[in-house]
């Protein structure tokens, strides 16, 4: 989000993020109850390379105002060193990202129903995934990678119990972002699990509240 006003020379806050080009996995993977089974995690896990651009529109800027744009990039940069955080608030359904103290996005989310809540307190990130395959959690059916995919684009994995794991995924059924129907995991339009994946990186931290 970059905001200008070139009446006042006051400093903006400015945070962008750059699309990554990690090419899909097409590693089988299993996620029972939308939750991966820990023993058939990869041993190496690709990580996002996180690009903040300071500020694209400098360079477009007339040069009597450069001195503002300039201003700008001060924020820019220590928005984008700052530490990253998650926060899932489960009874506004919606999730949080941080940078230090500043909210820098916001997505609605699916919780999990009666009986398969969402756990609750503070966990990392723990397993990142392009394009994840699905094992039903009664049936066993195999659900591959694709538009129809009950996990969506993306999974970001933060809580295991050592045999399973729940997450962050996407979802093809976006009437349903904003209910409590999952096993567990929050589900997401895929489009904003898709920014969600670019915005965390392994251990980045996820609070999980009530």
């Amino acid at each position: 989000m970059i905001k200008k006003n070139l009446a006042k020379a006051t400093t903006r806050r400015v945070s962008t993020l750059k699309p990554s080009t990690i090419k899909p996995q097409t590693q089988p993977q299993t996620i029972k109850n939308n939750v991966a089974k820990a023993s058939d995690l990869p041993t190496q896990t690709r990580l996002v390379a996180q690009v903040e651009r300071q500020n694209p529109v400098a360079d477009s800027w007339p040069k009597g105002l450069w001195s503002q744009a300039s201003a700008q990039q001060i924020p820019s940069n220590r928005l984008a060193n700052a530490k990253r955080e998650v926060v899932v608030d489960l009874s506004d359904r919606r999730t949080y990202v941080y940078a230090g103290d500043e909210v820098i996005a916001s997505y609605p989310i699916a919780v999990g129903k009666k009986g398969w809540e969402t756990p609750t307190g503070s966990f990392q990130v723990i397993h990142m995934r392009h394009y994840p395959i699905w094992r039903h959690p009664i049936t066993g059916k195999v659900f591959q990678a694709g538009t129809d995919s009950p996990l969506g684009d993306r999974w970001i994995g933060f809580w295991s119990d050592g045999r399973n794991e729940i997450g962050f995924h996407g979802t093809p059924d976006i009437d349903l972002v904003g209910t409590a129907v999952s096993h567990g995991c929050l589900r997401m339009r895929n489009s904003d699990v898709r920014l969600l994946y670019e915005q965390v990186s392994l251990g980045t931290t996820v609070l999980v509240r009530d």
